[in-house]
């Protein structure tokens, strides 16, 4: 009778499988977070560090494509001249930006 299990057994096998089924678990949520959560919590502070050091004169590259100098900040708002027309003075929020050259780099 080696082929019957008793509940003993059948207990502890069952046991078993749940731990191994909540380990497997922990593994893909862990690597998720690895491949998913963190590498976008890394670019939300780069990008965070990059628009608090900001200042005035510094070069802008803005999410739609434009260049321009900042000429003037306020709390979230950045006014921005545009091209050699120095006429063309747009106020903007700083979430548009998508990149800063210091004004001392070339």
């Amino acid at each position: 009778m080696g082929i019957l299990l008793t509940e003993a057994d059948a207990a502890a096998a069952g046991g078993v499988s749940l731990i191994s089924m909540l380990l497997m678990y922990a593994v893909v949520i862990g690597a998720m977070w690895f491949f998913l959560m963190r590498p976008q919590s890394k670019e939300k502070k780069r990008v965070a560090a990059m628009l608090s050091s900001l200042e005035i004169g510094d070069c802008i590259l803005t999410t739609s494509g434009f260049y321009g100098i900042v000429i003037d900040m306020k709390d979230d708002m950045v006014i921005v001249e545009f091209g050699s027309n120095k006429n063309c003075r747009i106020p903007m929020e700083k979430s548009a930006i998508s990149r800063v050259e210091k004004a001392g780099e070339n």
